[in-house]
């Protein structure tokens, strides 16, 4: 199992730790700061010893990294770990974001269904079974988050299930919702947001989630 620095600690950009697998191109290390592709959240983009990471996905409990063939690492060695600050911080502030944005959905529309996310550095985008057109309620839901963002609340984070890797996030007398992303630790790190739908079928409502920069 890969020990996951970045849910004790979200805003480190550098870590040191040791290779534990190597399969080829493929690596394990034994902590990580490194983000893999989950719950819809993009992989972070970085280094592992000066060598770019070119994929990383979870497996299980474990965390698996592709390097260039040429790496040369073994296993046992100290490595660095870097990781592209912007981008993370911007996917920490989008994800939650996002689930901000859904948890007001199902509190509002009775019977809503998620079918899909994403979560992306430049939007993050939510998928979900509805009849009617959503577009009439966004400046409604787009209010009611930019409330509770502008609030500057305290955002909790941890454990349901420590053995299976279950995590949560929680906004005190709001609402505590399982998540095993990244995320800031209050709500004024977001930033007002703006909401767009985009329609994707007969039945299916896609609303996309925008950062609203200075």
């Amino acid at each position: 199992m890969t020990r996951k620095v970045f849910w004790d600690d979200p805003y480190a950009v550098s870590h040191q730790t040791c290779v534990s697998s190597v399969k080829g191109g493929d690596i394990e290390l034994a902590s990580t700061i490194f983000f893999a592709f989950s719950g819809g959240q993009e992989s972070d983009h970085g280094l592992i010893a000066g060598h770019p990471v070119l994929a990383a996905r979870k497996e299980g409990a474990r965390i698996v990294y592709t390097l260039p063939p040429s790496h040369g690492l073994q296993v046992g060695q100290p490595v660095h770990v870097e990781i592209e600050w912007e981008r993370r911080y911007r996917l920490m502030r989008l994800h939650f974001a996002a689930e901000l944005v859904l948890e007001l959905f199902y509190r509002a529309l009775d019977g809503v269904g998620k079918v899909g996310a994403h979560i992306a550095p430049d939007k993050a985008r939510i998928d979900f079974a509805w009849p009617e057109n959503i577009a009439p309620r966004l400046p409604d839901f787009s209010d009611m988050a930019n409330r509770i963002i502008s609030s500057n609340r305290e955002i909790a984070t941890g454990f349901d299930d420590v053995p299976n890797e279950r995590r949560y996030w929680e906004i005190q007398g709001f609402s505590r919702v399982p998540c095993g992303g990244t995320h800031v630790r209050s709500t004024g790190e977001v930033g007002q947001i703006r909401l767009r739908r985009n329609n994707i079928g007969k039945g299916k409502e896609r609303v996309e989630i925008f950062l609203c920069e200075p």
